[in-house]
């Protein structure tokens, strides 16, 4: 059976960044099944990178290895790391990109990528995405050991929009993207609604940055409110939105991602 290796990145498809990591790829794991989830992510944008990843990976296939490269620290001493979960691996810089991901499934072992046998010949300074994370999907993909990539890591970086906070009846999180309808995606999943007792068609307030302040209803469709008016819904990407029927939310509320969102049940 084929394995499925996906790749999400930053780099678009003008250049031939994404062309030269696939070359890589098939050159070392010829049965690869390669997949892009998306080129098109904004440039340095790890958050945005973060959602669309988290939002992809539960419908692929178990075994499955995600390549992840938005890495404005290329170069630097941030850490190439492979995360394993119950599900899937992850590859890519440590930077928090892979894990909102990553700790949805169960995260089992993380080790840094420090192995050359596992990396082109010539690694550059600039092109790690090649150089480094591409080669060891490949490597995994044949089957190679993850304990032979490196060392485990106790300690790897969780971003703040990777995991939000409980406390009592109220959840803190994160506005980690903006759709191309406005709609306002939090980093609130329904697992976590369920911790503090939310589900569908529940009542809950809402404040975006200490503002807004509504009581929302968390609709099945868009259409359970009137034109224009606001709702709250898990989305396609099983994360908690606030929305406006057949409107523009974020313009709305002029709510940018990285905005800090409050809610709890009414």
């Amino acid at each position: 059976m084929k394995k499925v290796i996906t790749l999400l990145t930053d780099f678009g498809l003008r250049d031939p960044y994404v062309g030269a990591m696939k070359g890589v790829i098939l050159s070392i794991c010829p049965d690869a099944n390669i997949v892009d989830i998306s080129h098109e992510i904004r440039k340095f944008d790890i958050r945005q990178g973060a959602y669309v990843l988290a939002a992809s990976a539960p419908f692929f296939p178990k075994g499955t290895i995600h390549v992840g490269v938005v890495d404005p620290g290329v170069g630097t001493s941030r850490k190439a790391i492979i995360i394993e979960t119950k599900k899937s691996f992850y590859i890519g810089p440590d930077n928090g990109l892979l894990t909102l991901a990553a700790l949805r499934e169960g995260v089992k072992k993380v080790v840094q990528i420090t192995n050359s046998k596992y990396m082109l010949p010539r690694v550059s300074r600039t092109f790690h995405g090649r150089d480094i994370f591409a080669p060891a999907a490949a490597y995994l993909a044949n089957g190679v050991p993850i304990e032979n990539f490196g060392p485990l890591l106790e300690e790897y970086e969780i971003l703040s929009f990777s995991k939000p906070h409980v406390r009592k009846d109220q959840i803190e999180g994160e506005i980690i993207y903006v759709d191309g309808f406005g709609n306002i995606v939090t980093n609130i999943y329904s697992e976590i609604l369920e911790k503090v007792g939310i589900s569908e068609e529940d009542k809950i307030k809402v404040l975006l940055n200490d503002k807004l302040g509504k009581v929302l209803k968390i609709c099945k469709a868009y259409n359970e409110v009137k034109k224009g008016e606001f709702l709250a819904i898990i989305g396609s990407g099983n994360f908690l939105e606030i929305s406006i029927n057949q409107g523009n939310a974020a313009k709305k509320l002029n709510v940018k991602e990285g905005a800090k969102i409050k809610i709890k049940l009414t």
